[in-house]
C-alpha cells in the first residue's frame, strides 16, 4: 500500500481547518485569523514537531508511523470513518473496527427472519452461531440444548461426529481445512486476544486432527464457497455459502443459495414445509 502525500497533505489542512479551537480544547482568541486550528496548534496536540507536521502538509515528508497517525487522528478530532481515510492516504492499514461480541443488532435479526426462503445465519468471525432463521434450523439442526461455549461451528466440527455425518465422507477433508484456515486469519485479525486463544486451547486439547491442522499454519478467509448437505429427510442439498459482512468488523451474515440449474431450489422448498410442520408441532398451546 503506497502513500498518496498530495491527498493526505490536503485532507489533512481541511481537517484542521474545519476543527474549530474550543473543540480542541483551545481558546479562541480575537485575533485568530486562521480558520480552525493553527499548525503549530495540530503539532502540540499531536506530540510532534511543527517543522514534521508543515512537511506533511506540504507533501514533502517521509511515511508516517501508525503511532503518528493515531496521535493526529486525536488531535483533529477525528471519527472512525475519518482516522480510516488518514490511515489509508499514508499507505497504512486501518486499525480494526469495533466489535460487536455477541450481541446482534435488532435490524439485523429482522433481516434473518425476512430470509424465509433461504436458509441463513450469524455468526461471530471466531464461528460461534449467534442466530439462525428457521430453513437453517431445518436444514442444519437446532442448537438450542447446546451449552453456549459449544455453538461454536469449528468446535462442534472436530469434536461432534453427528454434525460430520452431514457431510459427504470425501469432503470431509476439505471443510476441516477450510474452518482451521478461516479461523487461523480471525487468529490473526484479533491479535490472539482472550476469546481466540481460549478456543484454539479447547480444540488443540480436544482434537488432534485440529492440532495437526492449525500447526500448518493456512490461512484463507471464507468468503464464498460451495457445500454439500446430506439431509436425512430430502436427501443431498447443493448450497452456495455467501459470506456477509455487517456493520461490525466481527460478524457476518451467512446466506446459503441453491446454484442455478441444480435440484437444491426444490430441495429446500420441501424442507421449509417439513420444518414448518416440524416447528408447529412442538409449539406450545
Amino acid at each position: 500500500m503506497e502513500m498518496d502525500r498530495r491527498e493526505l497533505a490536503d485532507f489533512l489542512r481541511r481537517s484542521r481547518e474545519r476543527l474549530r479551537p474550543q473543540e480542541a480544547g483551545l481558546l479562541s482568541g480575537p485575533r485568530r485569523r486562521t480558520p480552525g486550528l493553527r499548525r503549530e496548534e495540530v503539532s502540540q496536540l499531536a506530540g510532534m514537531s511543527a517543522d514534521y507536521y508543515m512537511r506533511l502538509e506540504q507533501a514533502r515528508s517521509p511515511q508516517p508511523s501508525v503511532q503518528l497517525l493515531a496521535s493526529l487522528a486525536r488531535a483533529l478530532r477525528l471519527n472512525e470513518d475519518e482516522r480510516d481515510h488518514l490511515y489509508l492516504l499514508a499507505g497504512h492499514r486501518p486499525p480494526e473496527g469495533r466489535q460487536a461480541g455477541n450481541h446482534v443488532r435488532p435490524g439485523l435479526l429482522y433481516l434473518l427472519d425476512r430470509l424465509a426462503d433461504t436458509p441463513a445465519q450469524i455468526l461471530n468471525d471466531l464461528g460461534d452461531l449467534l442466530a439462525q432463521n428457521l430453513l437453517a434450523e431445518a436444514l442444519f439442526g437446532c442448537v438450542c440444548t447446546v451449552s453456549e461455549p459449544d455453538r461454536n461451528i469449528v468446535w462442534r466440527w472436530f469434536t461432534d461426529p453427528v454434525v460430520r455425518r452431514a457431510y459427504p465422507a470425501g469432503e470431509q477433508d476439505h471443510y476441516s481445512r477450510v474452518h482451521v484456515a478461516d479461523l487461523r486469519a480471525a487468529f490473526g485479525r484479533r491479535g490472539g486476544d482472550a476469546a481466540a486463544t481460549g478456543l484454539v486451547r479447547r480444540l488443540r486439547a480436544a482434537s488432534e486432527e485440529f492440532t495437526s491442522l492449525w500447526d500448518r499454519h493456512e490461512v484463507a478467509v471464507r468468503r464464498s464457497s460451495r457445500m454439500r448437505v446430506l439431509h436425512p429427510e430430502t436427501g443431498p442439498i447443493e448450497l452456495d455459502c455467501e459470506t456477509l459482512l455487517t456493520p461490525s468488523e466481527d460478524q457476518y451474515l451467512v446466506v446459503f443459495t441453491p446454484p442455478p440449474g441444480t435440484s437444491s431450489a426444490d430441495h429446500l422448498a420441501l424442507l421449509r414445509v417439513l420444518g414448518h410442520d416440524r416447528f408447529a408441532r412442538t409449539e406450545p398451546t
